[in-house]
């Protein structure tokens, strides 16, 4: 880290500017053209070549990465949310936008903490070792001797997101031309809210912290502590984690026993904080973990958290309740604290159908493995019934907070699906929400988002 601040020159901010400005007049064009081939074959009645849209469209896209494509890793997990073509063209697009170069990187550093950046560092790495959809990360150490993890984001993400986001609405815009199964305004509502919040990263501490405290009973889970005064609204400095990347973990062949230790543990990282705290992680991507040798699991991404309400956790353990105990009235009071707006019978056991696939694994009491009732080709046969039968009784309008559950049970069941456990789903179920209390659940939750200083989002 001996290079000088100083010896550099900049890009002009014009040109970058003016570049994204032709870029996105390019996604508009296009998306534009698509909306009006899209309505053109539904009122003459022709044939739509879904696929066909579906590449035109990711070219479209294909140069905005970043923000957008952290958005179609979520919109693949919500059954329809757009057309399955679009979903699988949106998933296969790079979801890593281009790494800073060392001189870029040290204008940023000397925004953020000022012209002596270097001397809060004895070691900072010039590469990154790890780039996401909003930022990349650097390994550096502290004077104290501490491995510090630098997570800098790109420059003009909050442009960046903003027109991402625009093309989002132009893409469902798209999809609502031609197909009514799933209304997705509170979708695209919630998505938005999130992915604003994802470029505060001084929230980001907050929500490291709000984890720390919810897992420090957890002896499997490691969450890394932020170093404050080398934290921004645009660059989080968090205690280094050691671990292995999940893929790497799998290629080592383990065996059966250690597969189910980590399932165990994963399972534990993301139920422990919803159905004691009313906290979900959102996002199960597998660079958002690693793990120990030991086999315990490092959490360290924490942008898409949502804090629900506690009703709302407890209209979930509702849901379970009538799935299992097949009682009708009780699915559709848990709908309605969902959110369902005055949901029909016929929508009630429209949705059941998905509900069931989703806590199938929790619903007997036996080892088995997820790909049971939960493999992707019967997911997909499910979302194809589903989406069916929307239409046929007038489509509906998931609710905000059906988005990030759906999307952390779907996106967990494919880590499990991966690992090939064999446990005792029910089991593990049962052990959280044996003694659930939502009163209990409301005071633990207050008292935590007091202690970190963090506020429920109003929807």
């Amino acid at each position: 880290m001996s290079a000088n601040d100083d010896d550099f020159t900049v890009p002009s901010e014009e040109n970058r500017f003016g570049g994204r400005v032709r870029r996105y007049a390019r996604v508009g064009a296009s998306a534009s053209k698509l909306a009006a081939r899209l309505a053109t074959g539904k009122v003459f009645g022709g044939q739509i070549d879904h696929a066909k849209y579906a590449a035109e469209l990711t070219a479209a896209l294909g140069g905005l990465k970043g923000p957008l494509m952290k958005v179609a890793q979520i919109l693949s997990t919500i059954p329809d949310a757009l057309p399955r073509e679009y979903s699988q063209a949106l998933a296969s697009l790079q979801a890593d936008a281009p790494s800073m170069g060392w001189l870029f990187v040290k204008r940023r550093m000397r925004s953020e903490l000022g012209a002596g950046w270097q001397s809060n560092f004895t070691e900072f790495s010039r590469d990154a070792v790890a780039a996401a959809s909003l930022g990349q990360v650097h390994k550096a150490v502290l004077p104290d001797g501490r491995d510090v993890a630098c997570k800098l984001q790109y420059p003009d993400m909050s442009a960046t997101v903003e027109a991402d986001l625009k093309q989002l609405r132009a893409a469902f815009a798209i999809y609502k031309r031609y197909d009514s199964a799933i209304d997705a305004g509170n979708i695209q509502d919630e998505l938005t809210a999130r992915l604003r919040e994802e470029l505060d990263y001084a929230r980001e501490a907050k929500h490291m912290r709000l984890y720390g405290h919810m897992l420090a009973g957890e002896n499997a889970i490691h969450v890394p502590e932020p170093v404050d005064e080398l934290t921004t609204s645009r660059l989080l400095t968090m205690t280094w984690q050691t671990g292995q990347k999940f893929q790497k973990f799998l290629d080592s062949d383990p065996d059966q026993d250690a597969r189910n230790a980590v399932a165990l543990n994963m399972f534990r990282a993301w139920y422990v904080p919803f159905y004691r705290y009313g906290v979900i992680h959102g996002d199960p991507h597998l660079g958002n973990y690693t793990l120990r040798d030991d086999l315990s699991v490092n959490l360290l991404d924490f942008g898409c958290i949502r804090i629900f309400k506690p009703g709302f956790v407890n209209a979930v353990i509702t849901l379970y309740e009538a799935l299992r105990d097949k009682d009708e009235e009780k699915a559709v009071s848990a709908y309605e604290s969902w959110g369902f707006e005055a949901p029909s019978r016929e929508l009630i056991d429209v949705l059941n159908i998905w509900a069931s696939f989703v806590y199938g694994p929790i619903l007997d009491d036996r080892e088995r493995k997820m790909g049971e009732t939960n493999s992707v080709a019967y997911g997909a046969e499910v979302a194809a019934k589903v989406h069916q039968e929307l239409r046929r009784v007038g489509g509906v309008k998931p609710p905000r907070e059906f988005v990030l559950v759906d999307r952390a049970a779907v996106g967990l069941g494919a880590v499990f699906l991966r690992l090939d456990a064999h446990v005792n789903w029910y089991r593990l179920f049962h052990d959280l929400v044996g003694d659930f209390d939502v009163s209990e659940l409301e005071t633990r939750q207050n008292e935590a988002l007091e202690l970190i200083g963090l506020d429920r989002p109003d929807a």
